[in-house]
Protein backbone atom coordinates (compact mmCIF):
# COMPACT_ATOMS: atom_id res chain seq x y z
CA UNK A 1 0.00 0.00 0.00
CA UNK A 2 2.62 2.40 0.58
CA UNK A 3 4.63 1.48 -2.16
CA UNK A 4 1.84 2.42 -4.75
CA UNK A 5 0.79 5.64 -2.39
CA UNK A 6 5.03 6.30 -2.96
CA UNK A 7 4.56 5.72 -7.03
CA UNK A 8 1.02 7.49 -7.08
CA UNK A 9 2.90 10.68 -5.25
CA UNK A 10 5.54 10.31 -7.67
CA UNK A 11 3.74 10.52 -10.79
CA UNK A 12 2.39 13.98 -9.40
CA UNK A 13 5.24 15.14 -8.66
CA UNK A 14 6.27 14.13 -12.24
CA UNK A 15 3.49 15.88 -13.82
CA UNK A 16 3.59 18.89 -11.80
CA UNK A 17 7.09 20.32 -12.50
CA UNK A 18 7.32 23.33 -13.71
CA UNK A 19 10.99 23.66 -15.20
CA UNK A 20 12.38 22.12 -18.23
CA UNK A 21 14.20 18.79 -17.78
CA UNK A 22 17.49 20.55 -19.57
CA UNK A 23 17.38 23.53 -16.81
CA UNK A 24 16.97 20.94 -13.88
CA UNK A 25 19.73 19.24 -14.84
CA UNK A 26 21.70 22.42 -15.06
CA UNK A 27 20.95 23.44 -12.07
CA UNK A 28 21.83 20.45 -10.50
CA UNK A 29 25.33 19.95 -12.10
CA UNK A 30 25.91 23.40 -11.49
CA UNK A 31 26.53 23.02 -7.71
CA UNK A 32 29.82 20.60 -8.72
CA UNK A 33 31.10 21.33 -11.82
CA UNK A 34 32.95 24.07 -11.22
CA UNK A 35 35.16 21.41 -9.03
CA UNK A 36 35.18 18.63 -11.55
CA UNK A 37 36.79 20.22 -15.01
CA UNK A 38 37.58 17.58 -17.05
CA UNK A 39 39.32 17.74 -21.02
CA UNK A 40 35.98 15.84 -22.62
CA UNK A 41 32.46 15.93 -21.90
CA UNK A 42 32.90 11.83 -21.44
CA UNK A 43 34.97 12.25 -18.59
CA UNK A 44 33.00 14.98 -17.31
CA UNK A 45 30.15 13.13 -17.15
CA UNK A 46 31.52 10.28 -14.98
CA UNK A 47 33.75 12.60 -12.36
CA UNK A 48 31.00 14.64 -12.10
CA UNK A 49 28.48 11.25 -11.48
CA UNK A 50 30.93 10.28 -8.78
CA UNK A 51 30.84 13.32 -7.13
CA UNK A 52 26.79 14.36 -6.84
CA UNK A 53 24.59 13.49 -3.75
CA UNK A 54 22.40 10.49 -3.93
CA UNK A 55 19.64 13.34 -4.10
CA UNK A 56 20.89 15.25 -6.78
CA UNK A 57 21.38 12.01 -9.27
CA UNK A 58 17.53 10.76 -8.52
CA UNK A 59 17.19 14.43 -9.66
CA UNK A 60 18.76 13.72 -12.72
CA UNK A 61 17.46 10.72 -13.23
CA UNK A 62 14.03 12.09 -13.09
CA UNK A 63 14.46 14.89 -15.58
CA UNK A 64 15.63 12.32 -18.27
CA UNK A 65 12.48 10.33 -16.79
CA UNK A 66 10.21 13.21 -17.78
CA UNK A 67 11.98 14.38 -20.96
CA UNK A 68 11.40 10.89 -22.65
CA UNK A 69 7.98 10.54 -21.56
CA UNK A 70 6.64 13.50 -22.41
CA UNK A 71 8.00 13.03 -26.08
CA UNK A 72 7.08 9.47 -25.97
CA UNK A 73 3.77 10.63 -25.68
CA UNK A 74 3.47 13.03 -27.92
CA UNK A 75 5.05 10.86 -30.83
CA UNK A 76 1.14 8.79 -31.69
CA UNK A 77 -0.35 12.68 -32.16
CA UNK A 78 2.50 13.44 -34.23
CA UNK A 79 2.09 10.42 -36.18
CA UNK A 80 -1.65 11.26 -36.69
CA UNK A 81 -0.37 14.76 -38.01
CA UNK A 82 1.91 13.14 -40.76
CA UNK A 83 -1.76 11.14 -41.37
CA UNK A 84 -3.91 14.39 -41.30
CA UNK A 85 -0.82 16.38 -43.74
CA UNK A 86 -0.96 13.63 -46.25
CA UNK A 87 -5.07 13.89 -46.77
CA UNK A 88 -4.48 17.25 -47.37
CA UNK A 89 -2.23 16.55 -49.87
CA UNK A 90 -4.32 14.20 -51.55
CA UNK A 91 -7.32 16.43 -51.53
CA UNK A 92 -5.85 20.00 -52.45
CA UNK A 93 -7.18 21.35 -49.05
CA UNK A 94 -5.15 24.04 -47.08
CA UNK A 95 -4.66 24.68 -43.70
CA UNK A 96 -3.93 27.88 -41.71
CA UNK A 97 -3.14 27.99 -38.02
CA UNK A 98 -2.61 30.81 -36.09
CA UNK A 99 -0.13 30.80 -32.55
CA UNK A 100 -1.54 34.03 -30.79
CA UNK A 101 -1.10 35.06 -27.45
CA UNK A 102 1.37 36.50 -24.67
CA UNK A 103 5.03 36.86 -25.29
CA UNK A 104 6.70 33.48 -23.37
CA UNK A 105 3.36 31.76 -23.49
CA UNK A 106 5.28 28.64 -25.58
CA UNK A 107 4.26 29.66 -29.31
CA UNK A 108 7.37 28.87 -30.48
CA UNK A 109 8.51 25.42 -28.73
CA UNK A 110 4.91 24.31 -29.60
CA UNK A 111 5.13 24.66 -33.28
CA UNK A 112 8.40 22.75 -33.63
CA UNK A 113 6.96 19.53 -32.10
CA UNK A 114 4.10 19.85 -34.35
CA UNK A 115 5.81 20.15 -37.24
CA UNK A 116 8.61 18.09 -36.60
CA UNK A 117 8.17 14.67 -38.36
CA UNK A 118 5.58 16.46 -41.03
CA UNK A 119 7.11 16.76 -44.65
CA UNK A 120 8.99 20.16 -44.32
CA UNK A 121 8.40 20.63 -48.57
CA UNK A 122 4.65 20.38 -47.92
CA UNK A 123 4.45 23.39 -44.81
CA UNK A 124 5.65 26.89 -43.96
CA UNK A 125 6.16 28.43 -40.31
CA UNK A 126 6.09 32.31 -40.87
CA UNK A 127 7.27 35.03 -37.90
CA UNK A 128 7.01 38.31 -39.32
CA UNK A 129 8.78 41.51 -38.25
CA UNK A 130 7.89 44.67 -38.60
CA UNK A 131 6.63 45.94 -41.64
CA UNK A 132 8.65 47.58 -43.88
CA UNK A 133 7.43 51.94 -45.03
CA UNK A 134 5.58 50.21 -48.10
CA UNK A 135 3.82 47.70 -46.11
CA UNK A 136 2.41 50.33 -43.68
CA UNK A 137 0.87 52.15 -46.47
CA UNK A 138 -1.48 48.75 -47.72
CA UNK A 139 -4.06 46.53 -46.16
CA UNK A 140 -2.88 45.04 -42.95
CA UNK A 141 -3.50 41.80 -43.30
CA UNK A 142 -2.31 41.80 -47.17
CA UNK A 143 1.54 40.87 -46.21
CA UNK A 144 0.62 38.00 -44.02
CA UNK A 145 -1.66 36.44 -47.08
CA UNK A 146 1.33 36.38 -49.18
CA UNK A 147 2.51 33.60 -47.00
CA UNK A 148 -1.02 31.69 -46.92
CA UNK A 149 -0.52 27.92 -48.51
CA UNK A 150 -0.78 26.47 -52.16
CA UNK A 151 -3.32 23.32 -52.61
CA UNK A 152 -2.38 20.71 -50.17
CA UNK A 153 0.14 22.78 -47.88
CA UNK A 154 -0.22 23.76 -44.16
CA UNK A 155 1.12 27.14 -43.23
CA UNK A 156 2.11 28.20 -39.56
CA UNK A 157 1.87 32.08 -38.11
CA UNK A 158 4.16 32.44 -35.04
CA UNK A 159 2.03 35.37 -34.30
CA UNK A 160 -0.57 36.44 -37.36
CA UNK A 161 -2.52 39.44 -38.19
CA UNK A 162 -4.20 39.47 -34.75
CA UNK A 163 -1.04 41.30 -34.25
CA UNK A 164 -3.04 44.66 -35.01
CA UNK A 165 -5.56 43.31 -31.68
CA UNK A 166 -3.09 42.89 -29.32
CA UNK A 167 0.76 43.70 -29.32
CA UNK A 168 0.39 46.86 -31.59
CA UNK A 169 -2.34 48.78 -29.85
CA UNK A 170 -0.63 48.09 -26.43
CA UNK A 171 2.42 49.19 -27.55
CA UNK A 172 1.47 52.40 -29.93
CA UNK A 173 2.21 50.86 -32.71
CA UNK A 174 -0.96 51.43 -34.69
CA UNK A 175 -3.76 54.01 -34.10
CA UNK A 176 -6.95 54.05 -32.35
CA UNK A 177 -8.80 53.87 -36.06
CA UNK A 178 -6.52 51.18 -37.51
CA UNK A 179 -7.35 48.97 -34.02
CA UNK A 180 -10.99 49.34 -34.62
CA UNK A 181 -11.23 49.20 -38.25
CA UNK A 182 -9.38 45.87 -38.15
CA UNK A 183 -12.03 44.59 -35.58
CA UNK A 184 -14.57 45.52 -37.58
CA UNK A 185 -13.45 43.96 -40.66
CA UNK A 186 -11.25 40.97 -39.40
CA UNK A 187 -14.46 38.16 -39.21
CA UNK A 188 -15.42 39.49 -43.10
CA UNK A 189 -11.69 39.04 -44.53
CA UNK A 190 -11.72 35.43 -42.52
CA UNK A 191 -15.08 34.49 -44.00
CA UNK A 192 -13.69 35.26 -47.33
CA UNK A 193 -11.06 33.15 -47.14
CA UNK A 194 -13.45 29.80 -46.14
CA UNK A 195 -15.71 30.50 -49.20
CA UNK A 196 -13.62 28.33 -51.42
CA UNK A 197 -15.63 24.58 -50.95
CA UNK A 198 -14.28 24.02 -47.82
CA UNK A 199 -10.86 23.98 -49.24
CA UNK A 200 -9.59 26.11 -46.88
CA UNK A 201 -9.27 25.14 -42.88
CA UNK A 202 -8.62 27.52 -40.22
CA UNK A 203 -7.30 27.16 -36.64
CA UNK A 204 -6.69 29.93 -34.41
CA UNK A 205 -4.90 29.69 -31.25
CA UNK A 206 -4.57 31.79 -28.35
CA UNK A 207 -1.98 30.78 -25.67
CA UNK A 208 -2.85 31.76 -22.13
CA UNK A 209 0.50 31.80 -19.84
CA UNK A 210 -0.05 33.46 -16.03
CA UNK A 211 1.98 36.42 -14.72
CA UNK A 212 3.75 34.81 -12.52
CA UNK A 213 5.03 31.73 -14.99
CA UNK A 214 6.00 34.47 -17.54
CA UNK A 215 8.01 36.41 -15.24
CA UNK A 216 9.90 33.15 -14.52
CA UNK A 217 10.62 31.94 -18.48
CA UNK A 218 11.85 35.74 -18.97
CA UNK A 219 14.52 34.90 -15.99
CA UNK A 220 15.51 31.79 -17.79
CA UNK A 221 15.84 33.54 -21.32
CA UNK A 222 17.51 36.76 -19.42
CA UNK A 223 19.98 34.77 -18.08
CA UNK A 224 20.95 31.82 -20.85
CA UNK A 225 22.88 33.60 -23.66
CA UNK A 226 21.38 31.37 -26.34
CA UNK A 227 18.39 32.74 -26.20
CA UNK A 228 18.96 36.46 -25.03
CA UNK A 229 17.92 37.44 -28.56
CA UNK A 230 14.49 36.31 -27.93
CA UNK A 231 14.03 39.35 -25.07
CA UNK A 232 12.40 42.07 -27.54
CA UNK A 233 11.23 45.52 -26.70
CA UNK A 234 7.78 44.22 -26.21
CA UNK A 235 9.13 41.45 -24.11
CA UNK A 236 10.98 43.79 -21.57
CA UNK A 237 7.32 45.30 -21.04
CA UNK A 238 4.98 42.60 -20.99
CA UNK A 239 4.67 42.27 -17.21
CA UNK A 240 4.22 46.17 -16.67
CA UNK A 241 1.78 46.16 -19.10
CA UNK A 242 -0.27 43.03 -17.92
CA UNK A 243 -3.79 44.54 -17.06
CA UNK A 244 -3.29 46.03 -20.73
CA UNK A 245 -2.54 43.14 -22.68
CA UNK A 246 -5.79 41.27 -20.66
CA UNK A 247 -7.79 44.36 -22.15
CA UNK A 248 -7.28 43.51 -25.17
CA UNK A 249 -7.31 39.68 -25.14
CA UNK A 250 -10.62 40.31 -23.95
CA UNK A 251 -11.99 42.57 -26.51
CA UNK A 252 -9.94 40.40 -29.12
CA UNK A 253 -12.31 37.34 -27.99
CA UNK A 254 -15.48 39.71 -28.01
CA UNK A 255 -15.02 40.85 -31.46
CA UNK A 256 -13.65 38.15 -33.12
CA UNK A 257 -14.67 34.57 -31.67
CA UNK A 258 -17.01 33.19 -34.03
CA UNK A 259 -18.77 30.18 -35.05
CA UNK A 260 -16.93 29.91 -38.40
CA UNK A 261 -13.97 30.96 -36.75
CA UNK A 262 -13.71 30.35 -33.34
CA UNK A 263 -10.49 30.88 -30.84
CA UNK A 264 -9.41 28.23 -28.64
CA UNK A 265 -7.60 29.48 -25.85
CA UNK A 266 -4.05 27.19 -24.55
CA UNK A 267 -3.23 26.93 -21.24
CA UNK A 268 0.41 26.62 -21.59
CA UNK A 269 1.64 27.21 -17.87
CA UNK A 270 2.66 23.52 -18.40
CA UNK A 271 4.36 23.34 -21.83
CA UNK A 272 3.73 19.70 -22.47
CA UNK A 273 0.06 19.60 -22.01
CA UNK A 274 -0.12 23.06 -23.79
CA UNK A 275 1.44 20.66 -26.94
CA UNK A 276 -0.06 17.83 -26.75
CA UNK A 277 -3.50 19.54 -26.21
CA UNK A 278 -2.60 21.91 -29.31
CA UNK A 279 -2.17 18.81 -31.43
CA UNK A 280 -5.55 17.46 -30.45
CA UNK A 281 -7.40 20.67 -31.70
CA UNK A 282 -5.38 21.02 -34.95
CA UNK A 283 -6.39 16.92 -35.55
CA UNK A 284 -9.64 17.73 -35.05
CA UNK A 285 -10.27 20.37 -36.93
CA UNK A 286 -9.80 17.74 -40.52
CA UNK A 287 -11.87 14.57 -41.14
CA UNK A 288 -8.46 11.92 -42.45
CA UNK A 289 -9.01 8.79 -43.45
CA UNK A 290 -6.80 6.14 -41.37
CA UNK A 291 -7.48 7.86 -37.91
CA UNK A 292 -6.62 5.96 -35.01
CA UNK A 293 -9.35 4.40 -32.92
CA UNK A 294 -7.59 3.74 -29.40
CA UNK A 295 -5.76 7.24 -29.11
CA UNK A 296 -7.66 10.03 -27.52
CA UNK A 297 -9.03 12.97 -28.92
CA UNK A 298 -10.78 14.75 -26.84
CA UNK A 299 -9.00 18.25 -25.91
CA UNK A 300 -8.89 18.51 -21.65
CA UNK A 301 -10.68 21.35 -21.08
CA UNK A 302 -8.53 22.56 -18.39
CA UNK A 303 -6.02 23.52 -21.00
CA UNK A 304 -8.46 24.42 -24.16
CA UNK A 305 -11.09 26.46 -23.42
CA UNK A 306 -13.27 28.11 -26.20
CA UNK A 307 -13.20 31.43 -26.81
CA UNK A 308 -16.70 32.23 -25.64
CA UNK A 309 -16.22 30.06 -22.55
CA UNK A 310 -13.33 32.21 -21.30
CA UNK A 311 -14.92 35.24 -22.12
CA UNK A 312 -17.34 34.00 -19.34
CA UNK A 313 -14.30 33.53 -17.52
CA UNK A 314 -13.35 36.69 -18.07
CA UNK A 315 -16.38 38.59 -17.02
CA UNK A 316 -16.22 36.25 -13.94
CA UNK A 317 -12.63 37.44 -12.61
CA UNK A 318 -13.96 41.16 -13.69
CA UNK A 319 -16.72 41.08 -11.28
CA UNK A 320 -15.17 39.40 -8.44
CA UNK A 321 -11.85 41.20 -8.50
CA UNK A 322 -12.50 44.35 -10.37
CA UNK A 323 -10.13 42.88 -13.16
CA UNK A 324 -9.50 39.84 -15.68
CA UNK A 325 -7.01 37.64 -14.37
CA UNK A 326 -6.16 35.37 -17.43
Amino acid sequence: MESAERNENECKMLENRGAGSTAQIREVVQKVESKTKCATPGKQARKVLRVLKKKDKEEIVQAVLEKYYNSEELKPYQAELIKMQRHLERTGKKMVILFDGRDASGKGGTIRRVTRYMNEKRYHTVALGKPNEQQKTELHIKRYIEHFPHAGEIVLFDRSWYNRALVEPVMGFCTQNQYKRFLKKVITYEQNFLEDNGKTILVKLYFSVSKEEQARRFEIIKNDPLRQWKLSEVDMQAQDLWDEFTEKKYTLLKKTHSKKTPWYIIRSDDKHLARRETMKVILNAVKYRGRSKKLDFTPDPKIVIPGDKELIIMRGQLKKYGKSLA
